[in-house]
């Protein structure tokens, strides 16, 4: 690298960093709004107004920005694809915000890298070699930790976030099977009007069911204004994260993530004086540290792979 090109490739890195950061910060923000929503409406209220919300805020930015707006049919239904995953995803967490502590729902969720290893394994054939395996055996470890107290506390919610690991590590893996096809932002805005369409016939099944949990409910103006919160705080935390992927690479911000739990943490204490137990914080470093494992020999394997093409 000579002189001249490492300036740039610095004051690339560098607005990458800030912006992982600010979605760390940002992100628990989604949870703060959910579980504080969650408490007068329906989780599916929490959803739908996520979604309508993000397409409201990103189709100015897509038509500002001139990108297309046209989808196949293919694309369409790899985009209802990813729209069910993120609903899937959003359901099963904020189904366990709903009454868990924030920074131990999130902390049993981020085993979701390493359902991807096993997913990328059993549906793209990915190499996965023992020392990722093993990773991924004790970060499981760390998330039982975590578990264990909270299913005492609150029965089958506890694994929950189980369930939102799996469906955010699927849409994981739509997103990279089609992140060539659109540009973020589009992707952004598909993703999110698809999802409103996909929540219609779920909207109808709760009200033609009378089914409580599946309907809309009246509210408080302030209620109102969190679940808009969630939808605010969702598009500007992911496009936060979009941009800070174009600035820097994935394996320099990957461990960057884990940041994430200590926000959390920190809105968890100032909005709901929940703080995590000696347990759960041996959860949390477990599932933090197996993590940045797997980042790091992911880093070395890359490397290596670059190296061997020379």
């Amino acid at each position: 690298m000579t002189a001249s090109t490492s300036p740039s490739h610095s004051d690339r890195v560098l607005p990458g960093v800030a912006l992982m950061i600010g979605f760390c910060a940002v992100a628990p923000l989604i949870d703060v709004a959910a579980k504080i929503a969650s408490q007068e409406v329906t989780v599916t209220q929490v959803v739908v107004l996520r979604v309508l919300v993000q397409t409201a805020l990103m189709l100015p930015i897509v038509l500002i920005m001139r990108q297309s707006l046209r989808l196949t049919g293919r694309q369409l239904g790899w985009q209802a694809l990813r729209a069910a995953f993120l609903i899937g995803s959003t359901y099963a967490f904020v189904g366990a915000v709903q009454v868990m502590p924030i920074a131990d729902a999130l902390a049993i969720a981020f085993v979701e890298p390493f359902v991807i290893l096993a997913l990328g394994s059993l549906l793209l054939g990915d190499q996965v070699g023992w020392r990722r395996i093993t990773a991924a055996l004790v970060g499981f470890g760390g998330a039982m930790l975590v578990i264990q107290p909270n299913f005492a506390r609150f029965g089958v919610v506890a694994l929950y976030p189980l369930g939102t690991a799996l469906c955010f590590a699927l849409y994981m893996l739509t997103t990279r099977h089609i992140s060539r096809q659109f540009k973020p932002e589009a992707m952004q805005f598909h993703t999110a009007w698809v999802g409103s369409v996909l929540m219609v016939p779920i909207l109808l099944l709760g009200w033609g069911g009378e089914i409580q949990t599946l309907s809309l409910r009246s509210a408080e103006p302030a209620i109102w204004g969190w679940l808009v919160g969630v939808g605010v705080a969702a598009t500007v935390s992911h496009l936060m994260i979009t941009y800070a992927l174009r600035f820097a690479p994935s394996a320099t911000l990957a461990p960057l993530h884990y940041l994430e739990i200590v926000a959390a943490v920190f809105f968890g204490w100032v909005f709901f004086a929940d703080w995590p137990n000696t347990m759960s914080w041996a959860g949390i470093t477990v599932i933090a540290l197996s993590g940045l494992y797997v980042i790091a020999r992911e880093r070395q394997l890359a490397r290596q792979a670059r190296q061997s093409t020379r």
